[in-house]
């Protein structure tokens, strides 16, 4: 199909609404819920009081504004605290308008939700403590791994070729900062999770040289902004306005802001340059799932 352009893509959110569930919902009702992470490192974080912020965040705004554009109105945009658990229900009953946080993109979801094209794309590894003498997941055996509730990276592991033989026990946290608590806290022994998560966490810890990433890539997975199936409009939204920041030079400056650089609340910096699987992504905009990057 030929790309259109985003004026366009806004013309035809005004024009035809049959089939734009969210353009006449927020039109009627005037407000449009972003769902949004506690600590999905630099991708998407509290600030506290119900404020948000985030290289996911900052596009979802940049979307949001074009959808204002289409409705013809000024919305309000609302902020709901997601989780790895509720995040596909809270989009799929409409609770959620569009998923700004660290969601993997892979085919199992894509039956049950959309995916906006790529921004970013993850390598998933493993964090301990600097001091535990753990470099590979061949010293996980009988150790504490924690994990995420909702999220794959376990999973992930267990599938990996070096994990053939090595028993360990998954612990779970709520959310990723609850994760790292139990690394943090001793009551787990590594954290596999996505790497910009891990670094976000390291760089906000209270000692953070007492940590660091190690061990072998588990996965590459494009991390997507999620919304609901059959809005095909919304969808052409998203990706032009995605495709927009790409060619004029902006995605890249926006991923520098959030990983490059000092970011709020505590002024630290994540320091995880845009991977060449990132840049990949944005050189040819997409929405495969996981299993096509795994095929490589």
């Amino acid at each position: 199909m030929k790309k259109i352009g985003l004026a366009l893509a806004i013309a035809m959110l005004g024009g035809v609404t049959a089939q734009a569930d969210t353009l006449d919902k927020v039109k009627a009702s005037g407000t449009v819920t972003m769902g949004v992470r506690d600590s999905s490192g630099a991708l998407s974080f509290t600030l506290g009081e119900g404020k948000y912020a985030g290289f996911h965040v900052e596009i979802c705004q940049r979307i949001l504004a074009n959808l204002e554009k289409a409705a013809g109105k000024k919305l309000e945009v609302k902020y709901l605290s997601v989780t790895s658990q509720n995040r596909i229900p809270l989009v799929q009953n409409g609770t959620v308008d569009i998923e700004c946080g660290s969601t993997t993109n892979n085919a199992a979801r894509q039956k049950d939700v959309s995916f906006a094209s790529t921004a970013y794309v993850e390598e998933v590894r493993i964090a301990v403590k600097g001091n535990s003498g753990i470099t590979s997941i061949a010293q996980l055996n009988g150790r504490n791994v924690a994990t995420t509730t909702g999220t794959t990276s376990v999973q992930l592991l267990r599938k990996h070729e070096r994990a053939n033989g090595v028993d360990f026990k998954e612990v779970f946290g709520k959310d990723h900062a609850d994760s790292f608590l139990l690394l943090e806290s001793g009551r787990a022994d590594a954290f596999v999770m996505d790497g910009q998560i891990l670094a976000g966490n390291i760089a906000t810890a209270k000692a953070p040289g007492d940590f660091k990433i190690v061990g072998e890539v588990l996965s590459v997975e494009p991390i997507a902004i999620m919304m609901r199936k059959d809005d095909p409009l919304l969808k052409r939204l998203a990706d032009d306005t995605i495709h927009d920041l790409v060619k004029s030079g902006e995605m890249a400056k926006i991923y520098d802001k959030w990983f490059m650089q000092p970011i709020p609340p505590k002024n630290t910096r994540v320091g995880l340059a845009a991977s060449d699987a990132t840049k990949a992504a944005w050189a040819n905009l997409n929405d495969k799932p996981a299993e096509d990057y795994a095929k490589k």
